[in-house]
C-alpha cells in the first residue's frame, strides 16, 4: 500500500456479521498477534502505536491514530521515514452491535489506491472469513 500522490484514492466500506462478542473480536483487530492470525503475512509491533504490516515480504508501517477499546481502531499508513503523509492510506475497523437483534457487525473502511470494488470485495470477504474461523463465528 505505498502512498502515491499521482493516483486517486478510493474509500471502500463493507459490513460483515460476526458471531462473536466485541470483547472476543477486538484483540484480533487491534493487536499484532491477533492481526497476524487472519489479516496479513506478518504483523509486528514497533512501539505501542506503530505496527509493521508485511504483505508479499514488503513492510508497511502504520500508526494507530484512534482507538476505542472493544469498539474501533484506525491504522494510518506512514510514508518514508515513518512520517505522516497528506491523504494517507488507512484502515478502519469498527465493531457495531444491534441492540434489537444482538448481532455483532464488523465495519471495514479501506482507504487506498485500489479502486476495483469487485477485487476489494473478494479480498475482504476472504479476510473476514479467515477472521470468523479464528473467533469461531
Amino acid at each position: 500500500m505505498p502512498i502515491s500522490a499521482t493516483r486517486s484514492k478510493h474509500r471502500f466500506v463493507q459490513e460483515y456479521p460476526v458471531n462473536a462478542s466485541a470483547k472476543i473480536l477486538y484483540p484480533y483487530l487491534a493487536s499484532a498477534s491477533g492481526l497476524r492470525q487472519w489479516f496479513c503475512q506478518d504483523v509486528q509491533m514497533v512501539n505501542p502505536h506503530i505496527f509493521n504490516f508485511v504483505w508479499d515480504n514488503q513492510p508497511h508501517l502504520a500508526e494507530i491514530t484512534s482507538q476505542r477499546t472493544n469498539r474501533s481502531v484506525r491504522f494510518v499508513f506512514l510514508g518514508p521515514e515513518r512520517r505522516h503523509m497528506p491523504d494517507a492510506n488507512y484502515l478502519d475497523f469498527t465493531i457495531e452491535s444491534s441492540e434489537l437483534t444482538q448481532e455483532v457487525f464488523l465495519r471495514v473502511v479501506d482507504y487506498s489506491e485500489e479502486t476495483d470494488d469487485v477485487e476489494l470485495t473478494e479480498m475482504w470477504d476472504n479476510l473476514v472469513q479467515n477472521l470468523r474461523e479464528q473467533v469461531g463465528g
